[in-house]
């Protein structure tokens, strides 16, 4: 069999060898508490549930904000690559990845991967004990919408020239090395980010700043698409996609926020509150920020500025006042259109500037939890006070738990692409590149209404309304 065949059959194969592995695991009920253990609330299960529904939809979502950005002979390969981490890592999440993530504490730095090892033990595990009103089960589904929709967040700086099968292997090695000691070290009691004092809500460092800083980093290891080079202006495919896909972002955001307060309770309302607050304050900011640099009002600008906000707000979102969600998402927007300008005339290329947007988006929405977070707005004992109300020493906790999170996730992430790009080619040729990753990595293109399908060397026309 040839070196290539073999890369071929290898992921079919691992595939089979956990299907089959996994059949042999008996299966459990849920956990039922005892008579001295906190009830279940029914309340708080429905809206988890619904939560976890959100926080998925925010992945096709994902796929409609790049997919209508990039260019129109790259629309197919773009969205697949955001959607294909549903499936990677819903499998992988099963066998290990929430283990790593919640299972036991290995020294406050990863989780003990025989914990919930092939889910052993979660449906028939205690709560887990910062939600102890819902199922763990529930819990961990609902944690795992958010480890999908991470690796799916790398894909726009690295669009229109990664190859798909490095792009695969990416999510794996990501999920595992970065992606679930981050989420270990700040939402495990035992992390010790969390065991330092830093506070995220939502994701601030365990999604965006990881997501961005590996954005980052693929970025450099891919080195530039020869548009980039030779200056191209590349219109976006389709701008409604990205009107589209804005919305389902914001619907879903408020399961993303909202629903990390893993019940129906006053906090969640907050959360939900400061998330289209800082939403809409963003998006308004960063579009009449671009008229005073003289250009005009547009769609992009301000679906754009509205996901800035979305991301700055959420290691916040439950921390504080709706008041202060609007200076939150003004200073993010704000943040992240200087740094677009300063990318732009940069040799960086990041395609739809991922780390300026979500990786600087994260950071500005981390450090500004450590200035506005009030005990008055969210009400949790021992919870976070931030600097601007006379408590400068979380701040600098906040700054700290930023720099380590943003030095690992890129050093890791840089090392994670050279990895691959030693194992299989991390990016297609020249050719490849200019033709267009739809049609050289799926078969597939997409035109303005219309899906072209190769079939056996010819092309089947299909409408696509």
């Amino acid at each position: 069999m040839s070196r290539r065949k073999a890369k071929q059959i290898l992921p079919f194969v691992v595939l089979v060898a956990v299907a089959i592995f996994a059949m042999f695991i008996k299966p459990s009920a849920d956990y039922v508490p005892g008579p001295n253990d906190p009830q279940y609330s029914s309340a708080d299960i429905a809206w988890v549930l619904v939560s976890t529904a959100l926080v998925f939809l925010m992945t096709p979502g994902l796929a409609f904000f790049y997919g209508g950005m990039v260019h129109r002979k790259n629309v197919i390969s773009t969205m697949i690559k955001s959607t294909v981490a549903a499936g990677v890592v819903g499998v992988l999440w099963v066998v290990c990845g929430f283990s790593l993530a919640f299972g036991e504490s290995i020294g406050g730095f990863i989780g003990n991967p025989q914990t919930y090892a092939f889910y052993e033990g979660v449906k028939g595990g205690a709560a887990w004990p910062l939600a102890n009103t819902i199922p763990l089960s529930l819990f961990s589904l609902f944690q795992l919408m958010f480890a999908i929709i991470t690796p799916g967040l790398v894909v726009g700086a690295v669009a229109e020239r990664i190859r798909f099968t490095a792009y695969l292997l990416f999510i794996v090695l990501f999920s595992l090395l970065v992606y679930a000691p981050v989420a270990h070290w700040s939402w495990h009691p035992e992390g010790f980010l969390a065991k330092m004092g830093a506070w995220d809500f939502a994701g601030g460092t365990v999604v965006h700043i990881t997501a961005g800083c590996a954005a980052l980093a693929g970025a450099i290891v891919l080195k530039r698409r020869r548009s980039h080079i030779e200056q191209k202006e590349i219109p976006p495919a389709n701008v409604p996609y990205v009107l589209i896909g804005t919305g389902l972002l914001w619907f879903g955001w408020f399961g993303f926020n909202a629903g990390s307060a893993v019940g129906a309770t006053s906090l969640a309302v907050n959360a939900f509150g400061t998330t289209t607050t800082a939403a809409a304050s963003a998006g308004l900011g960063w579009m009449f920020f671009d008229v005073i640099k003289g250009k005009k009002p547009s769609v992009l600008g301000f679906c754009i500025g509205a996901v800035v906000g979305l991301v700055a707000i959420t290691p916040a979102a439950g921390f504080v006042g709706i008041q202060q969600s609007i200076i939150i998402g003004l200073v993010g927007a704000l943040v992240s259109n200087i740094a677009v300008s300063i990318k732009q005339k940069s040799k960086l290329d990041d395609t739809l500037d991922v780390f300026p947007c979500h990786g600087l988006g994260g950071i500005v929405g981390m450090l500004l939890t450590g200035v506005f977070a009030s005990t008055a707005a969210h009400g949790i004992k021992g919870g976070p006070e931030g600097l601007f109300y006379g408590n400068p020493e979380f701040f600098f906790i906040q700054l700290k738990a930023m720099l380590v999170v943003a030095t690992y996730s890129f050093v890791v992430s840089f090392a994670i692409f050279k990895f691959i790009n030693f194992v299989v080619p991390l990016r297609v040729s020249e050719s490849e590149e200019e033709e267009g990753l739809d049609a050289t990595q799926h078969d597939e293109k997409y035109m303005q209404g219309h899906l072209l399908v190769h079939n056996n060397g010819s092309i089947e026309e299909k409408t696509n309304h």
